[in-house]
């Protein structure tokens, strides 16, 4: 975000006139937003928050926050308090003096605020307003006797600012009509306000309000996912909007679109070569592609992927069977996918546990985004390490999301957190975000970047013996896949040499089947000189180099836990120098065989 962007946070929850109700909701909702809005990652507004102030400071704050602004900058006002409304009908926001029968003195009138969003040289302007209407009295209150209906956006949507590019208006209800029975405020008349701003700051944070996966949280994108998500937790409140923009309004980066690489094209001469008339030709740029795909500049690989989709989709079936091979090996493949980290104490350090990226670096590379709050992810050169919040007792499932360029995975992770010695008993399974763990506001940042190639690479180690590798449960490194694949490139070169000796014999015996004139018969001198049977032991050393470097290939990705980096990377370029031998090779000796059994009848 280039422009200049500012925030202020208004929560009132504690009122000193005893006919207003203390709200839940305010002071958590404030820090949590504050949280989003503030990290350079995701809203990147510079935040204040004004928390239980009076009427006085509440407006030096506001008219404070909208002058002196330029035209580059984006203002984004919160109020979280009760609403109120006058005999007149004019809206007010409480403070924490606010008198009711003494609105005009002791409240923020909604004409202010509009007065100020108005006056202001700011590009963009937008108010979210999570007020509480129906449930701003307590029992017995008879402060204000409220008639009729609070239309929330009649006093800011009358007409377009005077100065500025645009302003925006967002309210957790509206039309919210005042319920009484007697002098008792009617059970569920009023929406809970934390419904709205839980809402904001859970499709910012998980970027889930990316509805369009554009890498951005626009307002339409935020409201249409707010709107969803409360009318689902509170079928009679309904979020409205009023807006007069120019343009969209981003108001947060988002990774939900997936990871996106700026590619690098490949070379010219590499990209003429994909449209070669020969097969060899083009068969030579696909196999280069593999290797670019391999390498450590991501845009390179990137370019190369991009390269490698078209062949799989448009080139002959070799061709396209070789770049989808290629494509397969950087699907996400995190080791393991799932996690039990067991009973923990409660209040003991955060246990981890490491999760492995395998493949190539642009395999490697993703975003990393848990989806619940107890759950925190760090990158490490070879993945990640996942850490488990114990604060708060009772049984923990949840999910990490990864998304790379190719797909998406998810891991799986369980945990208990037990009471510490002498504490109560647990509570019951934690279901939702109530009794879970809430993050704290020092953890800026939940969703995390994998990216292998920015990471500072450790000095090598010396190869490991045998007994060095075994792994902690005891197993040892497997060698099946690159024994398979050794024996794959054995055999490839095996059928390029029966090649080879075919097309000597073969043309052996066409000159002597020449030199014979009209009595000579081709067939018999290419029995004679025995050219059939190095054709056919080079089909089936083909056709077996072929499918052992497929068995190499299906083992390591089935397995891939079982295998050292230096034994899956050597599997992985055994299997391809083998199948671009082994595919050549095949197609010239059927040529050769369709050839033989055409021209031997005839010659």
């Amino acid at each position: 975000m280039t422009d200049s962007r500012h925030a202020l946070i208004i929560a009132n929850d504690r009122y000193a006139d005893q006919g207003l109700k203390k709200l839940e909701a305010p002071a958590q909702d404030a820090v949590a937003l504050e949280r989003v809005l503030h990290d350079p990652q995701i809203g990147d507004f510079e935040v204040e928050v004004v928390h239980n102030a009076s009427a006085d400071l509440m407006r030096r704050r506001i008219q404070g926050f909208f002058n002196d602004r330029r035209r580059a900058d984006t203002l984004l006002l919160h109020f979280s308090c009760h609403g109120l409304k006058s005999e007149s009908g004019e809206l007010y926001f409480a403070a924490s003096d606010t008198e009711p029968p003494l609105l005009a003195a002791t409240a923020v009138a909604s004409q202010f605020v509009r007065g100020c969003m108005s006056g202001t040289r700011a590009g963009r302007s937008v108010l979210f307003l999570d007020c509480c209407y129906g449930g701003a009295f307590s029992r017995g209150s008879a402060s204000v006797r409220a008639s009729g209906e609070v239309n929330v956006l009649e006093s800011f949507a009358k007409d377009e600012p005077a100065s500025g590019r645009g302003w925006a208006v967002i309210t957790a209800s509206d039309s919210m009509e005042y319920s009484f029975e007697g002098n008792e405020l009617a059970e569920n008349s009023a929406p809970r306000p934390s419904v709205f701003t839980h809402a904001v700051v859970e499709g910012l944070e998980t970027g889930e309000a990316d509805l369009d996966a554009d890498g951005n949280v626009s307002l339409d994108d935020l409201y249409e996912y707010v709107y969803r998500h409360v009318r689902e937790q509170n079928p009679h409140q309904t979020p409205k909007k009023a807006a007069e923009l120019q343009g969209e309004l981003h108001l947060a980066h988002s990774r939900r679109g997936g990871i996106k690489i700026v590619a690098i094209p490949s070379p010219s001469a590499l990209r003429a070569a994909l449209h070669s008339d020969d097969f060899l030709t083009r068969q030579g740029a696909v196999t280069e592609l593999c290797h670019r795909l391999q390498r450590p500049e991501l845009p390179v690989a990137e370019g190369a992927r991009q390269h490698l989709g078209e062949v799989a989709h448009d080139e002959v079936q070799p061709l396209a069977d070789l770049a989808a091979g290629a494509l397969s090996e950087i699907r996400l493949a995190p080791s393991p996918d799932r996690l039990d980290f067991g009973r923990i104490p409660r209040g003991s350090t955060p246990p981890k546990q490491s999760v492995i990226m395998q493949g190539p670096p642009l395999a490697r590379h993703c975003v990393v985004q848990p989806k619940q709050p107890w759950l925190r992810v760090d990158p490490t050169r070879n993945g990640m390490e996942v850490h488990v919040d114990t604060t708060a007792t009772g049984r923990l499932s949840g999910d990490i999301a990864l998304k790379g360029v190719a797909d998406e995975s998810v891991i799986h992770v369980e945990a208990e957190v037990t009471p510490a010695d002498g504490a109560p008993k647990p509570e019951p399974h934690v279901s939702d975000d109530s009794t879970t763990p809430k993050p704290r506001p020092e953890d800026k940042r939940r969703t995390v970047v994998i990216d292998s190639s920015r990471i500072p690479s450790k000095p090598e180690e010396p190869p490991k013996t045998a007994e060095q590798q075994k792994r902690t449960d005891g197993t040892t490194p497997s060698r099946r896949a690159p024994a398979l694949a050794g024996a794959a490139l054995a055999l490839a070169v095996t059928a390029l040499a029966m090649l080879f000796m075919t097309i000597q014999r073969g043309v052996v015996a066409v000159v002597a089947r020449a030199d014979a004139g009209v009595t000579g018969n081709v067939e018999d001198n290419i029995r004679e000189h025995g050219a059939l049977t190095p054709l056919i032991v080079c089909l089936i050393t083909g056709a077996a180099a072929l499918v052992a470097g497929a068995f190499a290939r299906h083992d390591l990705g089935a397995r891939r836990e079982h295998y050292t980096k230096q034994a899956a990377s050597g599997t992985q370029t055994l299997t391809s120098v083998a199948k671009g031998l082994a595919i050549p090779t095949l197609v010239l000796a059927v040529l050769a065989g369709i050839a033989y059994l055409v021209g031997s009848a005839q010659w």
